[in-house]
């Protein structure tokens, strides 16, 4: 009888016109160190181990849309990252260069777009069931 492969989730790779400099806003969000640096690809990943963020330049990128529209790139995935403080991860993420969504679903969510149009969620995680 055959074994089942192990699988590990590594990271989530983030296409951008340019990797680095995208890595530079998720590095200065998260916090997390650089772990592979090349011409075209960076890897972050946070210090105590785990899956981490890729980013792989893609000289068509085309950022998605959110919401979705018809015949236009759709967001095929986002992150959500959870927060101590929405307020304080909102003024810092937009200090990094993110821009909120003109359009914000729910009242203890935020939405925002990365420096290269990723949407992305802040949210602070109450005691019930997410």
């Amino acid at each position: 009888m055959d074994r089942n492969p192990e699988f590990t989730l590594a990271a989530t790779v983030l296409d951008a016109p340019d990797a680095r400099e995208l890595s530079v806003f998720y590095r200065g969000l998260l916090g997390w160190e650089v772990r592979e640096d090349g011409p075209d690809w960076v890897m972050i990943a946070p210090p105590e181990g785990g899956a981490g963020l890729s980013f792989q330049t893609e000289p068509h990128f085309v950022p998605p849309r959110w919401p979705s529209a018809p015949d236009e790139q759709q967001m095929m995935l986002h992150l959500d990252f959870e927060v101590d403080d929405l307020s304080a991860a909102l003024t810092r993420a937009t200090a990094l260069g993110a821009r909120p969504a003109d359009v914000q679903a729910q009242d203890d969510v935020r939405v925002l777009f990365d420096p290269v149009g990723h949407p992305f969620c802040l949210f602070v995680r109450d005691s019930g069931p997410r």
